[in-house]
């Protein structure tokens, strides 16, 4: 089933993470769950270009979906 992100110190990566995972486990598509998730990035990020929201959404998944790493990643500077 579904993987606690509560680990995850930043909110902005914690909700990208989550509603990620909940979409696809929807059904939702992957490109369809990525393009939401950036959108998502970008409502608390609204100053980063789509082209950064976009790295850091695909690094973030990758890390915690993909491979279901739990160290800290790179990132925003928020908290």
């Amino acid at each position: 089933m579904g993987r606690d992100f509560s680990h995850i110190a930043r909110r902005c990566e914690r909700s990208v993470v989550t509603a990620y995972r909940e979409l696809r486990e929807q059904g939702t598509g992957d490109f369809s769950a990525f393009g939401a998730c950036t959108a998502l990035y970008r409502i608390h990020h609204p100053e980063s270009s789509v082209s950064e929201a976009r790295r850091l959404v695909a690094e973030w998944i990758d890390h915690h979906i993909i491979r279901a790493a739990d160290g800290p990643t790179d990132g925003c500077d928020c908290d």
